[in-house]
Formats: C-alpha cells, sequence, structure tokens
C-alpha cells in the first residue's frame, strides 16, 4: 500500500516547481487516493495543465515507480518530509505557501527544533558585517539558537561558519538541488554541513539551481524560523526579499544598523525606519523572541 506521503513524493519529483498545481492537486484530492486512476484528459481537466504535460505527468507516474524514487533517494543519503508528515516543521506549515515535500541530508531532528533564527544579508559584506554576525551568533548559539541561511556568499557563509566555529547547529536552505550545490566556492562547506548539521531543499537532488528559485527559497528560510535577522544589505537585494517574506508570514525582524556612508547599510537602516528591530546586542533578540 503506498502511503500519501510516497503519493505526493511520486508527483512532486516531476512537479516540483509546480506548487499551484501541486496545491490544485491536493484540494481536489487530498490524501491522493485517487491519483493513479487519472488519465491524462483528468489531468487536463481538473489541474489545468497543457496536453503536453498532463501526458508528461500520467507517463511519469507509471514508468517511475515510487521504489525507484526511494531507493534513488536512499542511494544519495537523502531523506524526505513532506506536509502529510509529524516531523514536517510546525512553523513552516503556517505560511500561506508551505513548500509540499522537502529533502534533507544531515540531522533530521533538527526540523522538529523551535528555537531557529535566520541570518541573511549581503554577498559581499564589509569587515564590519561579518564581524556584527559573529558578535551576535557566539552568544546566541550558546543559548541553543538554530541559525538558518541559504549557503550563499557572504552573510549567508559566515552565519553558517560561526555556528560550527561556536558549536552550535545550522541550516542551509538550497535553491536546487543536491547534485548542484551553488555557489561552487560553498562545495566543501555543504560538505560540512551535511555531516553535522543540515542541508534542506524543496527540490529533488537532480533539480539543477535556476535563478527564479532562489527568491522562492527565502519563503523557507523565514519559514522555519520565528525570526529574521538582517546584517547589510543594499536598497535592492535578495536579503530585503526574505525580510519582506517575514513580514508576510508574521514573523520578527530584525536589523543591524550601519553607517549612513555605507551603501551596504541602505537596506538594513530602512528595515529599522520601517520599524525592524533595531539590534545592538544578542539580547535585543532573545528579549524580542521571548515575548
Amino acid at each position: 500500500m503506498i502511503k500519501p506521503s510516497e503519493r505526493l513524493l511520486h508527483v512532486h519529483y516531476l512537479f516540483a516547481n509546480h506548487w499551484k498545481t501541486l496545491l490544485r492537486l491536493l484540494q481536489i484530492d487530498p490524501s491522493l487516493v485517487n491519483l493513479y486512476s487519472y488519465q491524462p484528459s483528468d489531468f487536463e481537466t481538473l489541474l489545468h495543465l497543457t496536453p503536453s504535460k498532463a501526458l508528461r505527468l500520467f507517463t511519469h507516474l507509471r514508468t517511475v515507480s515510487i521504489s525507484f524514487i526511494l531507493q534513488e533517494l536512499q542511494r544519495k543519503n537523502v531523506f524526505y518530509v513532506t506536509i502529510f508528515d509529524e516531523d514536517y516543521p510546525a512553523l513552516l506549515k503556517e505560511i500561506a505557501d508551505p513548500p509540499f515535500v522537502l529533502y534533507g541530508k544531515g540531522e533530521r531532528s533538527l526540523l522538529k527544533e523551535s528555537r531557529k533564527l535566520a541570518v541573511v544579508g549581503a554577498r559581499n559584506p564589509t569587515a564590519y558585517g561579518n564581524t556584527s554576525v559573529h558578535v551576535l551568533l557566539q552568544e546566541l548559539l550558546q543559548q541553543n539558537w538554530i541559525i538558518v541561511s541559504g549557503l550563499a556568499k557572504g552573510i549567508d557563509t559566515t552565519a553558517h561558519e560561526a555556528a560550527i566555529q561556536y558549536k552550535g547547529k545550522t541550516i542551509a536552505v538550497l535553491g536546487g538541488g543536491f547534485d548542484y550545490i551553488y555557489p561552487k566556492e560553498n562545495e566543501y562547506l555543504a560538505q560540512t554541513l551535511k555531516n553535522e548539521h543540515l542541508l534542506l531543499t524543496e527540490y529533488p537532488p537532480h533539480y539543477r539551481s535556476q535563478k527564479w528559485y532562489f527568491p522562492k527559497r527565502n519563503r523557507i528560510i523565514s519559514g522555519l524560523s520565528l525570526g529574521v535577522l538582517v546584517v547589510e544589505g543594499k536598497e535592492r537585494s535578495g536579503s530585503l526579499i526574505t525580510a519582506d517574506c517575514a513580514i508576510d508570514q508574521n514573523r520578527e525582524v530584525f536589523a543591524v544598523p550601519g553607517p549612513i556612508t555605507s551603501l551596504l547599510s541602505v537596506g538594513t537602516n530602512r528595515l529599522i525606519q520601517q520599524g525592524a528591530k533595531l539590534v545592538l546586542c544578542a539580547g535585543d533578540i532573545e528579549e524580542e523572541l521571548k515575548k
């Protein structure tokens, strides 16, 4: 008997970047009990798919077995968790567009921990930005906060490395499958995280990173966390997208202030003007998240 979570995985392995289609399917058939009864014409009508996509899905479900997918994930040391599962992160389930399936490498138990803080920021931070991350995270990690970030260059990398240095735990949310770690320069860091921490993505291993995947993954970074700390960012930057996600998800937003002469402080200073909590020490974050 194929479990609902396995049926969802079966579809997701092909349609991981079709969130609205998967939502429509789950609204029509919440436990996917009829998944293998549908014909291509049913997929066209019910899911509003083109004939070619409907046929592709129909063919996938009959030619790629769920046992093959499970074996493939096991061979690559990848676990999966679906929105049907008990250990799916409770905070993430609250957001408007939760990923229906997550793929992970590393410590699955970190998914159930509630004390998570997202840390994001500039791709090319200043020494001030990097130092700020270390000063703040050293104390937060001692208080058993788990640091969530995106494995990107800059502040993301600094946050992950600080968690390792100070013997804490960290989760990296990727913008693609595990077969294609991006950026390449962080492949060694990814190896460390998959052994002692957690790598997480909403994409099956064979999905190559696409430019538009990265803004989408930001909702997962903030959705997993109780709050988001932004350390340096230009007026238009990916870190501010994560802050916007946090606001939409009713999460706390924190920002490290910076000098008015630095372009990398414009984004964070604007966030503070708009109501983000100004952070001068780790206690500012702890105090807000205890409320």
